[in-house]
């Protein structure tokens, strides 16, 4: 009987736990969708009042307006235009992250776990760490040309050092004690590895890609201003050398949209890798 009577309260106990997460979620979902709606407003109120003010307060060579904007982007989708210059210039700032990040990640884990490496080479990457990025793209045309290939090598260098310093802070700033704790375990240098390095510098590592992609996008971009006749940087110098306000800003617009898509692809890779967190999303 008093089993029967335990088993029924545990019954009842896991139900109220149920009903308590389902009410959790829906609360955050109402939060989320009420945190849309006044972005949505905002956005809005932005444009009308952007809208207005062209041509009667502000001269519209100097800010257009919307719906100029908005009737530019048209005229190049049907053109068959804008895909393509977006095409290209995703490709250069995918590949040019890819590169960048993958080398960045592997040289900051390395030296992370090499000190005596990362002491020889500490001056030489702060050296070129601080030459200006911009200055390379000239050097990058002569040793690349005006190809696709000048714009991801140099999205590449400049995505490079922020994954690189932000993974390498990531695995120095591994709890020392947690690994020793475990090392008195019994743990192989694999196991610690594997459970506790890689785990714990994940969330820095990702803090890197964060950081950086839009600083791919802005390697992509300056190279293409600098030497191309295709891309999203493209369009910016031809619009504003043919002082087309509209132009110019539709390409801007264009590239703001880029930024937070790859952003929250990052997020959503991010929540993935790092579900084991105890977050308050």
């Amino acid at each position: 009987m008093s089993a029967t009577v335990a088993n029924t309260k545990e019954s009842n106990l896991s139900k109220e736990h149920i009903n308590l997460d389902d009410d959790v979620k829906m609360n955050r979902t109402k939060e989320k969708l009420k945190l849309a709606g006044m972005r949505l407003a905002l956005l809005v109120t932005i444009l009308v009042i952007w809208e207005l003010v062209s041509g009667s307060i502000v001269d519209k060579f100097w800010i257009s307006e919307p719906s100029d904007i908005f009737q530019t982007l048209y005229t190049w989708v049907l053109a068959g235009e804008l895909f393509f210059h977006i095409g290209i210039t995703t490709q250069e700032m995918v590949i040019g992250f890819i590169i960048g990040a993958s080398a960045g990640a592997i040289l900051g884990f390395i030296l992370g776990r090499w000190e005596f490496g990362a002491k020889l080479l500490d001056p030489f990457i702060m050296a070129l760490y601080s030459l200006p990025k911009v200055a390379l793209a000239p050097l990058f045309i002569l040793w690349f040309g005006i190809g696709i290939e000048m714009k991801i090598v140099f999205a590449a260098v400049i995505v490079f050092y922020l994954v690189f310093f932000n993974t390498y802070a990531g695995v120095k700033n591994v709890d020392s004690d947690l690994i020793d704790s475990i090392r008195l375990m019994g743990a192989t240098e694999r196991q610690i590895l594997m459970k506790v390095t890689i785990p714990s510098a994940l969330n820095w590592v990702f803090v890197g890609f964060k950081m950086s992609v839009p600083y791919a996008l802005i390697g992509a971009v300056v190279g293409e201003i600098t030497a191309s006749n295709r891309g999203v940087g493209y369009l910016i110098s031809y619009s504003a050398g043919q002082f087309d306000t509209a132009g110019t800003f539709a390409a801007v617009l264009i590239l703001m949209v880029m930024g937070v898509t790859v952003n929250f692809i990052i997020g959503a890779a991010e929540k993935h890798f790092l579900r084991w967190k105890i977050t308050n999303n």
